[in-house]
């Protein structure tokens, strides 16, 4: 049996695929091996590509819902993309290969935000192991920590054009990645609390049931 993806799953499919060349122009440049101008030339690659990614991820999700095509595969495959490309992203800004000059991300941020990610990985599996089934519940804190770490992100990428013209842009960004930090800390605290509930839920179902 063949199945057919519509067009959200394979717009979420190719942002995915996308990251692939995003991480490997974003590690070029600070490759002292090049000129300066193709450094340069790579760091905006990566920005077009890191917008195609944005605007996509928003594209995938109005598609699914104005044409009622809301499936499993794209509900799982969403949050991965944004996952794999926000922890990509940190990891090499905040790296002497990947950063963007002075801007270069605190490692402190990284661990809030790589590890939201992680123990919701964990939590999925935990949640998995014990009931049999997939759970995946979006919160408002959670939607709101991507938001501001694609901003973050998108605001270090133009940074040495757009510090030129607003030289307290470094403070902007600092506000920038310490509330994406803190909104990613507060998401974990209330998926490791909507978790417990649905196992709290799932087992005392388990117990009535066995009683009834």
């Amino acid at each position: 049996m063949t199945v057919k993806l519509n067009w959200a799953n394979r717009i979420t499919i190719f942002r995915i695929l996308l990251i692939v060349p995003f991480v490997s122009f974003m590690l070029k440049t600070n490759d002292f091996t090049l000129s300066p101008t193709t450094r340069q030339v790579m760091r905006y690659v990566s920005m077009g590509l890191f917008l195609l990614m944005a605007v996509s991820d928003g594209i995938d999700g109005y598609l699914a819902r104005r044409k009622n095509q809301i499936t499993k595969l794209g509900a799982f495959l969403d949050p991965i993309a944004d996952k794999l490309l926000i922890t990509c992203a940190c990891l090499l800004l905040a790296s002497q290969a990947g950063h963007v000059g002075q801007f270069l991300l605190p490692p402190t941020v990284v661990v809030f935000i790589v590890g939201k990610d992680l123990f919701l990985l964990i939590g999925f599996v935990i949640v998995y192991l014990i009931t049999s089934k997939i759970h995946i519940a979006p919160v408002f804190a959670g939607k709101l920590a991507t938001t501001l770490q694609l901003s973050m992100v998108a605001g270090i990428l133009i940074a040495p054009e757009v510090s030129i013209l607003v030289p307290g842009w470094i403070w902007f960004l600092r506000t920038l990645w310490w509330s994406a930090a803190g909104t990613a800390l507060l998401a974990t605290l209330i998926y490791i609390r909507d978790g417990s509930r649905y196992i709290e839920a799932y087992e005392q179902g388990l117990a009535n049931k066995n009683g009834s």
